[in-house]
């Protein structure tokens, strides 16, 4: 009998400029099973992907030269790879900046590196689809001639043209997708993005929101699909119908 081929691990890039905390995540990641690339700047990061398949970006905000923020941006024009943005600043507000900019996550040093993993191998589990182990999570749900393409992990616009989202972007939509008509508060759309995983603060549910809002909604300012309700949390108003 003949095994099936394992699947290759996966290859998580940590861009980190601290010589001692990228060799500690590196051996972390490594003893998890992870495949590890480091890279100490943006033209090491920019050459890694040039010549590998990277499914998980681990990046630091404070880098010489380019900093992990813009870094983040100019990526987001191109690519959807789930990033989690490492830093040590302690104002809430830069962590806000670097979700508005598409950042899936984030974790504020100093961190567990059991927890490290915890988050790495959650952004896996929302970037990879699979439809053997999760049947029930892979139908298509329609909206207002929108299109959340489960399998495919898309996006579709009523015209059928494929829209951009992060992969915690995707998740949020798929949870109001599932749950057309009720209330669901910020702890509960945590629990549904993250799994109960420690450490996203609320804010972040907000901005995700924001952004989604800014893709999907006839009017952002004025949104009718996706409604704040005051002192609960969002309410997703269309009907949902399962394709």
């Amino acid at each position: 009998m003949t095994s099936a081929p394992l699947s290759p691990p996966a290859c998580v890039l940590l861009v980190e400029d601290d010589a001692e905390i990228s060799r500690m995540l590196a051996d972390v990641l490594g003893e998890s099973g992870f495949r590890v690339l480091v890279a100490a700047s943006a033209a090491d990061m920019d050459a890694c992907l040039a010549r590998h398949q990277v499914d998980v970006l681990a990046l630091d905000i404070m880098l010489p030269g380019e900093d992990g923020l813009s870094i983040c941006r100019r990526l987001r024009d191109t690519s959807e790879i789930p990033i989690i943005m490492l830093t040590a600043l302690k104002e809430e507000v830069d962590r806000i900046i670097g979700l508005e900019i598409g950042a899936d996550d984030y974790m504020t040093k100093p961190f567990s590196p059991r927890e490290f993993v915890a988050r790495i191998r959650a952004l896996l589990r929302r970037s990879q689809s699979d439809m053997r182990a999760h049947p029930d999570k892979m139908e298509a749900l329609c909206f207002s001639g929108w299109k959340v393409d489960c399998a495919a992990r898309q996006l579709l616009n009523p015209a059928g043209a494929r829209v951009s989202l992060t992969s915690a972007e995707f998740d949020l939509l798929a949870a109001f997708c599932r749950n057309p008509g009720k209330i669901l508060s910020r702890e509960q759309l945590l629990e549904l993005t993250y799994g109960g995983l420690a450490g996203p603060i609320e804010r972040s549910i907000d901005v995700h929101v924001s952004r989604i809002r800014r893709k999907i909604e006839p009017e952002p300012g004025d949104p009718v699909l996706i409604k704040t309700v005051r002192l609960g949390g969002y309410l997703f108003t269309p009907a949902v119908e399962l394709q």
